[in-house]
């Protein structure tokens, strides 16, 4: 059958023309959104105002026993990281090195504390490998700053 008549490759072509019009940016602001929120939502669970829980002690000495790290250290790495990596996200700002963190932190998570969340992981981690590979998009400081240096 041809182009011409409408038919089966027609409609198929058209399907594949509307999934390529899918802007990047708008892939790389709900990866940012979406996966910033995620670590985001845990660490306002550690806190109590500018104060760490004392459950968040408690996690890190018994649950999320990290092998070179010590529990209280690591509570209050994980915690600013995962304050300070998300508004970076949502920002556009340092997007790649953040979200390196975040995935340094996501196979941390996956390989010590809950070795049987790797659907769950590997959904954060296609995100924040996709940010790593292709950048922040069009709509973050990354690409104004970049744009306002002379680079395009």
């Amino acid at each position: 059958m041809s182009n011409r008549d409408g038919g089966p490759r027609g409609l198929i072509n058209s399907v594949m023309c509307l999934y390529e019009c899918i802007p990047p940016d708008v892939i790389a602001l709900l990866a940012r959104g979406i996966v910033g929120m995620v670590f985001w939502l845990s660490g306002r669970t550690k806190v109590d105002g500018f104060a760490l829980k004392p459950s968040t002690f408690f996690l890190f000495e018994n649950e999320y026993k990290l092998p070179v790290i010590p529990p209280d250290i690591a509570a209050y790495m994980a915690t600013a990281a995962e304050h300070a990596l998300p508004i970076l996200l949502w920002l556009g700002l340092a997007t790649r090195l953040s979200a390196t963190g975040l995935l340094l932190m996501t196979l941390t998570i996956q390989l010590f504390v809950y070795p049987n969340a790797y659907v769950t992981h590997g959904l954060w981690a296609i995100g924040l490998l996709y940010l790593m590979k292709y950048g922040p998009g069009r709509l973050s400081l990354d690409h104004l700053l970049r744009k306002r240096g002379g680079e395009a």
